[in-house]
């Protein structure tokens, strides 16, 4: 096993900006490495976090292997309650655009049930928000649109009874 070697302190800056720029080449593997770099050598960086949470939400149209647990965790980290609203909110949206670019007979209803979620979180991300701040708002909308245009997952997922099997 390799030993990782630590980040400094006053590279922090610097890093976070180059995982930024990996992120928008979309390359968020080298963006997550550079994240937890950063928070092994400053655990409560919350933009460090943040770019994390990030990184992992742009793998999920192609792996979700414990992806979407570990977004959660840093979320549940995040120490500002708008924060963790909005990004739990986000995750939640992430999702479900994800499931819905897989598609498949089952993604329609799981993605309507992550959307609604995602809508919910951004409704309490709403209420906590400060002056000026309509980001939660903006995803809110951005959500209601994707109803709009995804008419399959409107309809809140509904179990169907088993009907009872009738023998002899």
């Amino acid at each position: 096993m390799y030993s990782l070697k630590p980040l400094a302190i006053d590279a922090i800056p610097a890093a976070l900006a180059r995982a930024e720029r990996y992120r928008l080449l979309n390359e968020p593997e080298q963006a997550e490495s550079i994240c937890e770099d950063v928070l092994a050598a400053d655990p409560k960086n919350a933009p460090a976090a943040v770019m994390l949470i990030l990184a992992l939400t742009d793998q999920f149209p192609t792996e979700e292997s414990g992806l979407v647990s570990r977004a959660r965790a840093f979320v549940d980290q995040l120490e500002d309650p708008y924060q963790r609203a909005y990004y739990r909110g986000l995750v939640a949206e992430r999702r479900a655009r994800a499931l819905v670019g897989r598609g498949g007979p089952a993604a329609a209803f799981t993605a309507g049930d992550w959307l609604r979620q995602a809508m919910t979180w951004f409704e309490r991300a709403d209420d906590l928000r400060t002056a000026g701040n309509d980001d939660a708002r903006l995803r809110w909308n951005a959500c209601a649109r994707f109803f709009m245009r995804h008419r399959q997952l409107r309809e809140p997922r509904e179990e169907s009874p088993t009907p009872p099997i009738m023998s002899e």
